[in-house]
């Protein structure tokens, strides 16, 4: 009978982390995850749709292109699917319309790491704060240089789905001053296990986030444990940690086990000075 309480109460928390939120989207520039389809690439376990009828090379007029998917005030740019390359990216740093860019949609452009080093070492990315490198080919090297850069430490939202980041990217990327602001951090089909999920837990940096998606990784119930109980992810409100190494009635029993933590705390004299995550803090 307990068990069955719990389960239904561990399904409605289930339910509430993976809800998409219908945005209201632009044309242009920087789109939260659920405008890229997300739902869609999640289902078939993070490839995304078929192409066909999709471009298999980059345009043959780059420059116009990025004039054509840029907003008329230059601040939002998308180039989702593009594959505009290192050459593209090469072009839109010495772009001039683009000085005060803030958001950029880059989904599937071929970048790799080197791409990376370009947005890291060009004074027209300095202002960014929403940043979308979904599918991009960056290994922890491309994310040492984004954990380091110093264009990077406005940034509000950051998309790295489907790269190859795995621990050794995360260990690099949340041990970074520039996640400082960042409430939104997609993760999702990277390879991440305990380690990773570990350190985002411990990271002293990410006491601003409210979104974590950890989709598709290989986090056990060690690293979601974590995660439930860092002391530093106190304004997170909204995690995703389905199709990993988790059982759903071990994962029922450790969120019961938060949930009482959480009226704990509530009841408790010090419920305004400690807070911990997915609670109504």
């Amino acid at each position: 009978m307990r068990n069955t309480y719990i389960m239904k109460h561990f399904l409605k928390f289930l339910i509430l982390i993976v809800m998409t939120i219908t945005f209201t989207l632009p044309v242009y520039g920087y789109q939260p995850k659920g405008s890229e389809s997300t739902k869609g690439a999640k289902k078939q376990g993070g490839k995304g749709h078929h192409g066909y009828g999709r471009p298999k090379g980059p345009p043959a007029n780059i420059p116009a292109h990025i004039k054509e998917r840029t907003s008329p005030d230059g601040k939002g740019i998308n180039l989702n699917g593009s594959q505009i390359g290192v050459k593209g990216i090469a072009i839109m740093a010495e772009t001039i319309a683009l000085k005060n860019v803030v958001s950029m949609a880059l989904k599937g452009n071929n970048l790799g790491d080197e791409g990376v080093r370009v947005i890291t070492q060009s004074s027209t990315f300095k202002n960014l704060e929403f940043l979308s490198l979904w599918d991009n080919g960056i290994s922890p090297e491309g994310i040492k240089m984004l954990a380091r850069g110093a264009n990077f430490n406005k940034l509000k939202e950051l998309n790295l789905m489907q790269n190859n980041v795995g621990n050794q990217g995360v260990v690099l990327l949340v041990d970074s001053s520039n996640l400082s602001n960042l409430t939104s951090l997609d993760l999702s089909v990277n390879k991440i296990g305990d380690k990773g999920a570990i350190a985002i837990a411990t990271s002293p940096y990410l006491s601003n986030l409210k979104k974590l998606d950890l989709f598709n990784n290989q986090i056990s119930l060690k690293g979601l444990r974590a995660i439930l109980q860092s002391k530093t992810l106190v304004s997170l409100k909204e995690i995703d940690f389905v199709k990993n190494n988790i059982d759903d009635e071990s994962a029922a029993k450790l969120w019961e086990s938060h949930m009482n933590s959480c009226r704990a705390l509530k009841k408790g004299s010090d419920s305004k000075k400690v807070r911990i995550p997915l609670c109504a803090n």
